[in-house]
């Protein structure tokens, strides 16, 4: 009889800016996840973005993640070294016939939501925010695909929303669904069904970059054998997309436990543009592991919980 294998979590950076507390309480929250259930922890570096990503942040990032005490596998993947995997997903899912090319600029799109009738005020918009792609290109013939593709257009692969749902379904014998072991929405955990309509008809990759955050990070947690997902808040929604991805390409469901966000006293959510928030910053400020951790509230299993505080800067980092 085989030993069950243990439970990988892995925390997944992005080297595109310096590390702030935010990113110090996912970091925290998977580790500490990963030591609970008796699992693997693992860091991965999500570079996909090679115009915004740089070797110094991603050098920060380490620097930064063990001066915490995190200790991690290695070598850590990296994703820009695996832009074959993703080519091999997207074929499948060309072969599916579940993406289209899509050659609309920003301005046709912006141009076509003008002209709606509806107008960019009042017109949908996805989970991040974006308005929902608008369908331009969506039923061009293959004929004026290929001649759009030999001509050097710019494009992006897009997921047929409504034929990927409907094989997705099918595959899955019934509504798609996820386990939430956190806190999504309103509180909301246990067995949720998928909503990815929400975001239309995503973007799966481009005609330089063959992947998007969606496509790789499904990819890479099968490839990693990750089995829990922890994360915040705001990626929740991405979890319908990544959920209808893993049955069209076969891949193992994770289990998922999102946390609620880090923010500052005025409510605001912490990102990398706070560039005096960052940990870099607050380490030069005098900063130490321990005040990090309380500044953030995070003490481990009431951590996991549920429970985060607004950050409150280190005394030694404001003198």
């Amino acid at each position: 009889m085989s030993r069950r294998s243990p439970p990988v979590i892995r925390f997944a950076p992005s080297p595109n800016g310096y590390l702030h507390p935010g990113h110090a309480f996912s970091a925290l929250f998977a580790s500490e996840t990963a030591r609970m259930l008796g699992g693997r922890f693992l860091l991965r570096i999500e570079d996909i973005d090679t115009g915004r990503c740089r070797p110094d942040y991603e050098r920060a990032a380490y620097e930064d993640l063990a001066w915490l005490g995190l200790d991690w596998e290695k070598p850590v993947r990296r994703q820009s070294e695996h832009f074959a995997d993703y080519q091999a997903a997207l074929k499948k899912l060309r072969d599916l016939g579940v993406v289209y090319p899509c050659f609309a600029t920003r301005a046709e799109i912006a141009a076509a939501i003008a002209n709606s009738g509806i107008g960019a005020k009042h017109w949908p918009s996805d989970p991040d925010g974006a308005p929902l792609y608008p369908g331009l290109y969506k039923n061009t013939p293959l004929r004026e695909q290929n001649r759009l593709m030999w001509e050097g257009r710019s494009y992006a692969w897009r997921l047929d929303m409504e034929k990927a749902r409907d094989l997705a379904e099918k595959i899955a014998c019934g509504p798609i669904s996820f386990i939430e072991e956190g806190e999504g929405p309103d509180g909301k955990r246990g067995q949720l069904t998928i909503r990815p309509e929400l975001f239309g008809d995503v973007v799966i990759a481009r005609k330089d970059v063959p992947t998007s955050y969606h496509l790789s990070v499904v990819v890479d947690d099968a490839l990693q054998g990750v089995t829990h997902i922890t994360r915040g808040q705001d990626l929740f929604p991405a979890t319908y997309v990544h959920r209808l991805l893993q049955l069209l390409l076969g891949l193992p469901e994770p289990r998922y436990r999102h946390h609620r966000l880090v923010r500052d006293e005025t409510g605001r959510r912490l990102s990398k543009s706070a560039r005096d928030m960052s940990l870099r910053a607050l380490r030069e400020g005098g900063a130490t592991p321990d005040s990090i951790r309380a500044m953030i509230g995070f003490d481990g299993l009431r951590a996991l919980s549920g429970e985060v505080g607004p950050v409150r800067r280190p005394e030694s980092a404001s003198e």
